[in-house]
Formats: structure tokens, sequence, C-alpha cells
């Protein structure tokens, strides 16, 4: 049975120097999890303005259904200015306040997340009180929760990040974010050990750490597991990490094993940092083709 996982939070537009590209964390990892065949779908809010319409298309062209993507009239469709000077490190100026900011809890939403096999979730979503209200109300019916903490300066705090944290089975965060994490803690500036304490503090089924071209850690109830990165030339890193979330859960809700599950994600991070955009399509076939074909012969 093909299972569902539905996604929540920013829609926007990247703004790059010369074009501007659909992106959002939560879009990006629905988008990839169609790509693996996946039955995703988006909670978001778009305006009823031209960017808005723009990205409604692109989630058709995507397969994604559009049924629990909101359109307000009253506050303009997500935009973000990408800084890509550093092509290992994008940066961005995110607009606030924007269509997402104002994501209604609506019944067709909670339903959806009730029939859920897993519900996706990250911080920049809880910067409005709105849709940080509307997120933990359907935290509440989430039958399994994955958390991909993606800290945004300015927009969050220890406060919500924790409350967040509280509510996961599985969390995803870069090795940035887990130093961040650690020092609130007084923890040791040591990855394990970091790992250790956090999963064993909020009750995790899974802690993953991505390590950018290192590769990532998995930390489960087996204990540790390492993947080391794949060599790609970058082309730029949007929604490489987006990419790894897709396919370690598609792994995941696939019962594969840790080892095999993390080194697919770090394959599909590698293979989508090597495109331009955020959301190229692929298919698993591609990856194992490009990557891993003499790793599973």
């Amino acid at each position: 049975m093909n299972p569902t996982i539905t996604c929540f939070g920013e829609i926007l537009w990247d703004v790059l120097p010369t074009s501007k590209q659909p992106g959002g964390a939560p879009m990006n990892v629905a988008a990839d999890l169609r790509n693996f065949g996946v039955n995703s779908q988006l909670i978001s809010r778009v305006g009823s303005d031209e960017l808005g319409s723009e990205l409604l298309d692109f989630l058709r062209q995507k397969g994604l259904p559009l049924d629990l993507v909101q359109v307000g009239q009253t506050h303009l469709t997500g935009v973000a200015k990408a800084n890509i000077s550093d092509l290992n490190e994008v940066t961005y100026k995110i607009v606030q306040p924007v269509a997402w900011d104002y994501i209604q809890l609506e019944p067709n939403l909670v339903e959806a997340v009730r029939n859920s096999d897993l519900f996706v979730y990250g911080s920049l979503a809880a910067r409005s009180p709105q849709t940080y209200q509307t997120l933990l109300a359907l935290l509440e019916v989430a039958p399994r929760k994955a958390f991909d903490v993606n800290l945004r300066a300015p927009h969050y705090t220890r406060d919500i990040v924790e409350e967040l944290l509280a509510k996961a089975d599985i969390v995803k965060l870069n090795e940035h974010e887990l130093v961040e994490l650690s020092s609130w803690y007084g923890e040791e500036n040591d990855l394990h050990r970091a790992m250790y304490q956090l999963r064993s503090q909020y009750k995790l089924d899974k802690l993953i750490v991505t390590l950018g071209e290192h590769g990532a850690v998995l930390l489960d109830r087996a204990g540790l597991h390492s993947q080391v990165g794949f060599p790609v030339e970058v082309a730029d890193t949007i929604g490489s990490g987006d990419a790894f979330l897709a396919a370690f859960l598609y792994k995941t809700l696939q019962d594969e094993t840790p080892r095999k599950t993390l080194e697919f994600a770090c394959a599909t991070g590698a293979y989508v940092a090597g495109q331009r955009g955020a959301t190229p399509s692929f298919t698993e076939e591609t990856i194992v083709n490009q990557y891993l074909v003499s790793t599973t012969v």
C-alpha cells in the first residue's frame, strides 16, 4: 500500500539574482516524494496574486494535489531572496508577513493529517501565531511526526523549537543546528554525545544529522549509523537537504535497513546538489544508477 505523507508549512519563491524558483522546504520535500511515487501532499497558503497562481501551476506540474493549499485574499504570496555567493551555504532573507503565515485550521486539513502515515513540519512556519496554532492542532492528530528543524534566523525562538522537538518522532537537522541546540543544554561540542543527549531528552525514534559534503549520521534504537558523502560537482545546494529528507522518509516507510536508508538519502541529496534548482525531476532509478549501482550488485 502506498503511504501518504503530508508536509506542512511555507511555499514561496526563491528569488535569485537572475531568476526565481519555487521553494519552501515542505514543498520541496513533498515534490521530491512524488518523484519516488509516494502519495505526498502539501498544506500551505498562497495569495490571490500572480505569484500564487504560478506556484499552484507548479504544484500541478509536480503532481501534487491543491485541495490543502489555501488561497488568501489579504496577504501576498511568500518570497525569499536567496544569496548564492557561497554555493555550499545558501542564505535567505525571508519576507514577512506573507500568505503562509496565515494558514487556517480547517476540517479538511485535520482529516488529511489524521489519515496520513507521516506528518512533516519545520520551525519556519511557526514564526507567526496563526500558522503556529494551526500546526499545533494538527500535531495533536498526526499518527507519526517528522520535524525538519531548519533554523532560519531570526524566525525562531528556543521555546518554540523545544515545543516542536517534544512533538516529534523523527528529527532531522544539520551539524550547525545540532551545535546550537546542544549549547542550550550545556553539552560539550561532540557530535555523537550531542546526538545521544538530544535523542534521549526528547525520546526520539530517529535523529538524523546531515554533514554537508561529508554525509550524515543516524541515531536510532540500534545505535549510530554513519554514511560518507558522495562526490558531486555542486551546481547549488538549494533543496539538497530537503531531497535527503524525502529519500530518508521514503526508505524508512519501506522498512529499509538504517544503513541502506542513510546511503540512499545521502545519494539523493548529492544528486540534487549537482542540479540547478530545488526540485529537479528524478526517479529512484536515477539515484541508484548514478551513485549506488556498484554498492548494490
